[in-house]
């Protein structure tokens, strides 16, 4: 402004002509710099605006709790029961070929996409999904009925209290049949004896799972009475969990200090002593060895990339919530690198712990690895219980592998509880963000969830859970949630669009490969996966001798159909009520709810190079 009044004192010229022309540039250049104020004024409101609802919402204290929470939620069960049986069963060392291609291909580039969604808007899983494209809001409201099913893994944490209780003891329960729940054709470790293998016999301890924890029933028609000891372990789960996340990220980011790091204390003294054991080289042999014909097999891919999708906490939304609690220009882009790789490092070093323990187990019951390698529950409550009692001091190497099956549970359930809470925080926000009312409403949750889970401890509870872990957050549910995020993402909204909100919040722009990957990879890879699950469905059975009634399969679907088609009838829904011809709904539901911070700063930006550019022509 200086200047250009400065060149105006120095004309010479006092013609009329000249008169109306410096006047016409006076007012230009007047209207240029009220705008660049009326912007000014509006990016600080803008501030303002977003510094009160950060602390309406809260943020995370310090980067160190983001960093602890996020990887204290990605890495879990998945981790230690169910990668390196994964790994075992498709070819040993060959199966790390597809995981760290597809972890490179979808992993890294969905985590970035789910993050940086959540960072850039500032909510849950709902209302961040209306801020980036309205259509297509059914995304946020299929992870919430997801979100719903995944609050049963709390039951893991429950068996897993049960059985740290009874580790305690001075001769383990699940090492003999000298108790009152064993059969006449239980078979214990001391007696153990690869001649003595029948069809009609059973371990120690598997009774002791399904007879004594348990207390299995006949079918999902028979749930019986509840198992007082899992209902008070379920109670003690639920407490924590509340006392976890009634502050908010305030609490949960402390939590994460303990909850996070100690399992990897547990698990490195496990690792040590895995692999002094006898026979332990054995299991890590065929842990490792690789069979490269399995490669030629499209299952080894399917599950390959199941598992980056599983473990890396894709499409249920949690991360889109703990990214939402993030400083705006917190550097996400480097933090998805380091957390992919810390998540799939976890799970390859948990592969060593448990095979050296299986063939420890293996070489004292003389069998092969094969033969005890299991995977899931099987593998936490019966194997690994098994072949901790063979060892010395077995009540301590049990009592540490339940800690810290214990604690990697704690983690991914609270961040699961807090995702769905700060979503529904975000969604009625003057209902919920109140102090008094967010701790009122965190409690009506934990409750209501503790009096609902109730039927999973009855005696046909574990028939109930596994339906819902079936059928809840099947690969159908997972495979469509990642293609509508894509499409929304990378299509609707554009993944050029998308690339400059990463640049402007972190400083570094996304290679063009993620473009790529959310564009067409990652889409093209996603629907092979998601028709190859419905071609080659088949029915849940326990133990292979357990069918399910019609009614149960029916509800099952029922679960997968409630996720899935949110998103269609969503948008249908949208597009019938928003006011408009056909071309003006579209438009107006594939826009942005609110500008981009982006675009007002490059527009700020252009404008104070226009008035110094007409102030430097005026003199």
């Amino acid at each position: 402004m200086y200047r250009l009044r400065a060149g105006l004192s120095q004309v010479k010229t006092p013609n009329k002509s000249s008169r109306d022309q410096f006047a016409a540039l006076w007012n230009y250049n007047r209207n240029i710099t009220e705008n660049i104020i009326d912007l000014e004024m509006t990016r600080q409101r803008r501030k303002s605006e977003n510094q009160k609802g950060a602390g309406d919402r809260g943020q995370w204290a310090s980067k160190r709790e983001y960093i602890l929470v996020v990887a204290g939620s990605v890495v879990g069960l998945g981790n230690v029961w169910r990668f390196p049986y994964l790994c075992y069963k498709n070819g040993g060392g060959a199966f790390l070929v597809p995981y760290g291609l597809l972890a490179v291909v979808c992993g890294i580039p969905l985590f970035l996409l789910e993050t940086s969604v959540g960072q850039y808007t500032q909510e849950g899983f709902i209302t961040s999904w209306r801020k980036m494209c309205p259509l297509m809001q059914g995304i946020g409201f299929g992870q919430l009925t997801i979100t719903l099913c995944f609050f049963i893994y709390i039951l893991i944490e429950a068996w897993a209290l049960v059985y740290l209780v009874f580790s305690f003891r001075s001769q383990l329960p699940w090492a003999s049949c000298e108790n009152t729940w064993n059969t006449a054709n239980c078979l214990g470790l001391k007696t153990f004896n690869v001649t003595e293998i029948q069809t009609n016999i059973t371990s120690a301890a598997t009774e002791f799972w399904e007879r004594r924890v348990l207390g299995m029933s006949g079918g999902i028609e028979e749930l019986g009475s509840v198992r007082w000891e899992l209902a008070l372990c379920l109670l003690a789960s639920w407490m924590f969990c509340y006392f976890s996340i009634w502050k908010g990220v305030r609490s949960s980011g402390k939590v994460a200090y303990f909850t996070a790091t100690f399992p990897y204390v547990m698990l490195l003294i496990l690792l040590i002593r895995g692999l002094t054991l006898p026979g332990a080289w054995d299991g890590i042999y065929y842990y490792l060895y690789p069979d490269l014909t399995r490669l030629a097999k499209l299952e080894v891919w399917i599950e390959a990339g199941s598992q980056i999708f599983f473990s890396y906490s894709l499409t249920a939304g949690t991360l889109n919530v703990l990214g939402s609690y993030n400083d705006y220009n917190n550097n996400c882009y480097k933090d998805c690198f380091w957390l992919c790789l810390l998540n799939s490092g976890t799970s390859f070093v948990a592969g060593f712990v448990v095979f050296s323990v299986l063939g420890f187990m293996a070489q004292k019951q003389g069998v092969t690895v094969d033969n005890v390698a299991e995977s899931g529950p099987g593998l936490a409550f019966i194997v690994y219980p098994q072949a901790t009692a063979m060892m010395p001091l077995p009540q301590f190497w049990t009592v540490c592998f339940f800690l810290m099956l214990i604690l990697l549970t704690v983690d991914t359930h609270f961040v699961i509880v807090e995702s769905f809470i700060t979503t529904v925080s975000d969604l009625f926000p003057k209902w919920f963000r109140a102090p008094v009312r967010h701790e009122i409403f965190v409690l009506i949750i934990c409750v209501s969830s503790f009096l609902i889970h109730l039927t999973l401890v009855t005696e046909g509870g574990i028939y109930i859970f596994q339906l819902i872990d079936f059928y809840g957050s099947t690969r159908v549910c997972q495979n469509f949630m990642v293609i509508c995020e894509c499409l929304a993402v990378g299509w609707i909204f554009g993944a050029d669009r998308f690339s400059n909100i990463i640049e402007d919040m972190t400083g570094q722009r996304p290679s063009v490969f993620f473009k790529l990957c959310w564009k067409y990879i990652i889409p093209l890879l996603s629907s092979i996966s998601f028709i190859l699950y419905l071609v080659d469905y088949k029915h849940l059975k326990i133990n292979d001798w357990y069918t399910y009634p019609d009614w149960a399969y029916a509800l099952g679907w029922t679960m997968t159909l409630s996720s899935v088609l949110m998103v269609p009838l969503w948008a249908a829904g949208q597009m019938c009520l928003t006011a408009g011809t056909f071309r003006q709904r579209w438009s107006v539901l594939c826009r942005p709810a609110e500008d981009l911070a982006w675009q007002r700063r490059n527009i700020g930006e252009e404008g104070a190079t226009v008035e110094l550019t007409t102030s430097a022509v005026t003199t």
